[in-house]
């Protein structure tokens, strides 16, 4: 039985008790001889993870923000035409990181809950010579999932390359990077990686880095610089001590545990059980008669699902019910929706048990707010999708 209310919201997410026991162990010394071991091992795992067997992995210490801004930092230079794929309100983050470095930046916008197609992309590419194009691969804020693959391949057919914001994906949605040709992917732990707030991690292609040596103008970022980090991954996966900052030691170790747990899975796997939690939340979305906020079943992420409140239901109010049941989910982020919809997370150590709970607990707050469906529709509908 949980301690605890069941955290179902899109990140921070539960986490594996082996992943915690590891955070709460006592801390080693970042150059003991076992730590740098694992670290070494974590970089080596997250190629296998990001399905990049030639890319170079990077673990800093920060945020998914961190990562965005690191990315911006290092693949931009003052005057870069770079073109941002906007499906929400972390595509509006990362174009102001972007615009911080100078970046001629040039946004594809659709209503809230779309994504804008390929014809029109490829129109934007034709139009000027592109660096860079960056796409958020599932926007928390909207639950938007976008089609990376056939990005990517517009991207290099133009001579761009291509940056992934996969803060909400990677690790759950389906992520070729090396086969797709996506040049960065990054991510942060505290989402389908498994691992409480603080590490954020990417990987950078052998075209982006050679893009990355030569920049003509210094990064102007000390912490991000990848000229500091470079030779402390690198020596780790020679299991050699090597110091820029002190890494965050117990975040590094319980990103070991999970990376393992991940693979242990495999990636196929993975991928196929974070469809099939999708595919059952939503089912119980649609018997309940409720819209999400993409426009588009195409369009819906499967690490997260963007719930419109019905008719007469306050938001508030719902997710206080769902709360007495012992349910965390959230309220909406978009700014120009914020409060119209809820969002439920189910990615990395989620179950279908827990799917399930969710939509009980959800099904008995709607009813308690005066929504009229009858008692158990949104779990059999749930169960047949199981089937």
């Amino acid at each position: 039985m949980r301690s605890h209310k069941l955290l179902m919201i899109p990140g921070p997410i539960e986490f594996d008790p082996a992943v915690l026991a590891a955070l709460g162990a006592p801390t080693t010394s970042h150059m003991d001889a076992d730590f740098i071991e694992a670290f070494g091992e974590s970089l080596e795992m997250m190629r296998q993870v990001f399905l990049a067997p030639h890319g170079q992995p990077f673990i800093l210490a920060g945020s998914g923000t961190l990562a965005m801004d690191a990315v911006a930092a290092n693949m931009v230079e003052a005057g870069d035409n770079v073109l941002l794929i906007n499906t929400g309100f972390f595509s509006e983050r990362f174009g102001e990181i972007l615009r911080r470095y100078g970046a001629d930046l040039y946004q594809l916008q659709s209503p809230i809950g779309g994504r804008p197609s390929l014809e029109e992309i490829e129109t934007a590419l034709r139009k000027r010579e592109t660096k860079l194009l960056v796409i958020t691969q599932v926007d928390t804020s909207t639950g938007v999932l976008t089609d990376v693959r056939s990005v990517a391949e517009l991207a290099h057919h133009y001579g761009a390359l291509i940056v992934v914001d996969g803060v909400c994906s990677v690790g759950a949605e389906e992520l070729r990077m090396e086969e797709w040709g996506i040049d960065v992917a990054l991510t942060a732990s505290q989402k389908a990686i498994g691992v409480p707030p603080g590490l954020a991690l990417w990987v950078v292609s052998p075209q982006a880095i050679e893009r990355f040596k030569q920049r003509k103008s210094p990064v102007m970022n000390y912490y991000s610089d990848w000229n500091n980090w470079l030779p402390v991954m690198l020596s780790h996966e020679e299991r050699k001590p090597s110091y820029f900052c002190t890494p965050a030691v117990n975040l590094v170790w319980a990103l070991h545990v999970s990376l393992k747990q991940i693979l242990t899975e495999g990636m196929e796997a993975r991928f196929q059980r974070h469809t099939v939690l999708s595919k059952t939340f939503k089912a119980a979305i649609k018997a309940w008669e409720l819209d999400q906020v993409p426009l588009k079943d195409e369009f819906a992420a499967h690490t997260l699902t963007a719930v419109r409140y019905p008719a007469g239901v306050q938001g508030s109010a719902l997710l206080a019910e769902v709360a007495k049941r012992d349910i965390v989910i959230s309220g909406g982020l978009h700014p120009q929706i914020k409060t119209q919809y809820f969002r439920v997370g189910h990615m990395g150590t989620t179950t279908i048990g827990d799917v399930m709970a969710t939509i009980s607990a959800i099904e008995q707050g709607l009813i308690a707010c005066g929504y009229p469906i009858q008692p158990g529709v949104g779990l059999a509908a749930a169960q047949a999708a199981q089937l």
